[in-house]
């Protein structure tokens, strides 16, 4: 039985111990992408999302690239991404690289909050996507040396990860594991497991 998107919008929403936002309740990690493509508008919107992130001491230390299938630079973003993860990403409509400024701007001494607040910028993106429609997926699942090498400044950035990105299609036409991994409710631990 062919199983819709439909369906999994209802398999991965998360059954929460307290009432949140529909927003966190039904964003998730898809690996199933149509070849519909994202308008200039969509994905300045969703960058624009991530920019008004918190940051320590507003350095802001985030920077962007988003690359459509079919380009020279998505296939050089997939050449670096694990076996595992090209796989699937192959098809979405795009990439989008994120790297992270170790420094202060202010004063070149190194920030140490940078990851943390890349990872609060990398968080709203994912919201303000799935907000339009889009599904994403974040990896860190990919040659760290070779992608430094290429997006990175030695010293200075450091790539954090890629996103794939588009809108959500079938899982049926996923190979195995990554199937099953695409129709298996979500969990997470419990607020006793994460309180202390």
């Amino acid at each position: 039985m062919e199983i819709s998107t439909q369906n999994i919008a209802e398999i991965k929403k998360a059954t929460t111990q307290y009432p949140v936002s529909e927003l966190f309740k039904t964003r998730y990690s898809g690996r199933s992408f149509t070849s519909q493509k994202l308008a200039e508008t969509e994905i300045n919107t969703i960058l624009e999302a991530a920019s008004w992130a918190p940051s320590s001491m507003n350095e802001q230390p985030w920077l962007y690239r988003f690359a459509e299938n079919g380009t020279e630079a998505f296939n050089l973003m997939l050449s670096f991404l694990s076996p595992g993860n090209q796989i699937w990403v192959k098809d979405a409509p795009g990439l989008i690289l994120s790297v992270g400024r170790k420094t202060h701007l202010s004063n070149g001494q190194p920030n140490a909050y940078y990851m943390y607040d890349v990872g609060a910028a990398n968080a709203l993106l994912l919201l303000q996507a799935h907000d339009l429609g889009f599904t994403t997926h974040i990896m860190a699942g990919f040659d760290h040396p070779k992608a430094n090498q290429i997006f990175a400044k030695e010293g200075e950035t450091q790539v954090i990860c890629f996103i794939a990105i588009g809108k959500q299609d079938s899982p049926d036409k996923l190979p195995e594991p990554f199937k099953t991994r695409e129709t298996n409710p979500r969990s997470r631990k419990t607020l006793s497991e994460i309180l202390f």
